[in-house]
């Protein structure tokens, strides 16, 4: 299946599949295919952030494309002079002063098929623009890594320049790169690229990922139309001006946490937070009382920030808060602490040089203005910034915790004892992060002499044991909890949800 996304500038609409409906009339009666066309909401409102982030880290410090990269974009090395020094264009406007230099715009509607010779077809339908004029880069972008082995194709193109231009796809591969030609009017556009692999077998592995016709395959990518725009004052992205430092504050933090937090096992069903129970949700403005403030910011209840659904109208997250000196100081203290100490923990578990650049950059980003006014946006990235980080700390001191656990295993006389287990959980989609949640449980024995118990528990197993009676015997359980904290962001505003009793935190025998 492949899925289509338009947006302009940050509202996100994902559109439905039509099966045996022809999107282009009159442009090949003996195609045949799958159609995409809009509307309906997108999960992923960090979409198009996460595609610049991407170009702007494909160059490193000194300008240079990194050897990832072109595998990362399917540039295949030899490399494609072309392609890598479009590449290396792209890589330099993302990173100019919040994406100045490019504009997005999004197929109106996209055919996957075959003509009649067997050749793999795609016809993209482009809206009326004039950046269209200007020379046009189409990036593909994988939702999910490639799992086939890996693969060359050769897309040829009237509306491709050079009209010929190959593509390696690997498992790393997350995006391919292709260099358009310039419209030469303001009608609507049309790209119809024909897509050649060298055997039968390698054809359908891309027709598979590119329709998912294979059963269970859930790779899928999304068109996406850059333009270069002229480097001038005149032609100032869009996407750029709508963006706020908090919007872009908040996918920043999204990809932190997806490359710092520990990788757990996939785990399935995704659990719904609005399914757990909850006190009455606190909101995060201007109105936040300093004693709540006070509280989250001494609190250690990990926090899940959940992005949700921007809804039918264009809309930034933003907020504010108010912190007086007092706490603007501990805040800030507190920040410049967990900072390090998560930098130093990045280095231990050797996570990689990009959270680290990330991570630099989340704190410019969350930095409180030297000059601080009453209220402001810096506030309140600070204060999520903090959040983040604590949660990052207690995910890393959790993993200490269960190699000594690990350890401990081994000893049978140990292992077979009542005592607390780590548990992942999965959440839903929308979660910005962590999208997982230790949850942890109690496993184990409560024979005598039992552990962590109660009176109750003591006189049933002593009956349970002499009198041989058919009674519930003592059970390992938690006995004390750890409540979970959520942040939701939403057009409506910033939202606290504390859910209680989520987090087993010892355990005992009852």
């Amino acid at each position: 299946m492949l899925f289509v996304t338009l947006c302009w500038t940050w509202l996100c609409v994902a559109p439905h599949v039509s099966h045996g409906q022809q999107l282009i009339q009159d442009h090949n009666p003996t195609m045949t295919g799958d159609t995409v066309s809009p509307p309906g909401p997108l999960d992923s409102p960090c979409y198009v952030d996460d595609v610049f982030a991407a170009l702007r880290e494909a160059a490193g410090n000194d300008g240079e494309l990194l050897h990832n990269s072109l595998t990362l974009f399917g540039i295949c090395t030899p490399s494609d002079n072309s392609l890598e020094s479009v590449l290396q264009e792209l890589a330099k406007a993302a990173s100019r002063n919040q994406r100045i230099g490019l504009e997005v715009l999004h197929p109106t509607g996209v055919l996957v098929g075959e003509d009649d010779r067997g050749t793999l077809m795609l016809t993209f339908d482009l809206p009326q623009s004039p950046l269209l004029r200007l020379s046009p880069v189409l990036l593909l972008t994988f939702e999910s890594l490639l799992k086939a082995e890996d693969l060359d194709a050769t897309f040829t193109s009237q509306s491709l320049q050079p009209n010929t231009q190959s593509v390696c796809i690997s498992g790393e591969t997350q995006h391919i790169l292709l260099s358009g030609k310039a419209s030469e009017g303001n009608d609507s556009h049309r790209w119809t690229i024909s897509v050649e692999t060298k055997s039968p077998h390698s054809k359908q592995n891309l027709k598979d990922v590119l329709i998912g016709e294979k059963s269970g395959s859930n790779t899928n990518i999304t068109p996406l139309l850059l333009l270069a725009v002229r480097n001038d004052a005149r032609h100032v992205s869009a996407s750029s001006s709508a963006s706020s430092q908090t919007f872009t504050f908040l996918c920043e933090l999204k990809r932190f946490l997806v490359d710092v937090l520990p990788q757990d096992k996939p785990v399935s069903p995704q659990l719904m937070l609005g399914s757990l129970q909850s006190l009455p949700p606190l909101s995060l403005g201007l109105s936040s009382s300093e004693t709540l403030l006070a509280e989250l910011i001494n609190s250690s209840s990990p926090t899940i920030f959940s992005f949700r659904k921007l809804g039918s109208t264009p809309h930034l997250p933003h907020g504010q808060l108010a912190l007086s000196p007092a706490l603007l100081e501990e805040i800030g203290q507190r920040l410049d602490q967990s900072g390090l100490q998560v930098m130093e923990l990045i280095r231990e578990e050797e996570v990689g040089p990009r959270a680290t650049a990330r991570l630099g950059r989340l704190k410019e980003l969350g930095a409180l203005e030297k000059k601080e006014p009453t209220a402001g946006e810096s506030q309140y990235r600070a204060f999520l910034l903090l959040k983040a980080l604590r949660t990052v700390a207690q995910a890393y001191e959790l993993r200490v915790g269960q190699r000594t656990t690990r350890a401990d295993s081994n000893n049978p006389v140990r292992a077979n004892v009542c005592g607390l287990r780590s548990l992942t959980v999965s959440l839903e989609r929308f979660v910005l992060g962590p999208n997982t949640a230790v949850i942890n449980n109690c496993r184990g024995s409560c024979a005598f002499p039992m552990v962590n118990t109660i009176n109750h528990a003591v006189l049933l197993n002593s009956h349970i044991e002499n009198v041989n009676a058919d009674e519930r015997a003592p059970c390992c359980v938690p006995v004390a909890y750890e409540a979970l904290e959520v942040v939701d962001l939403n057009e409506h505003g910033t939202y606290l949800s504390i859910k209680p009793s989520v987090i087993a935190k010892e355990c005992g025998c009852r």
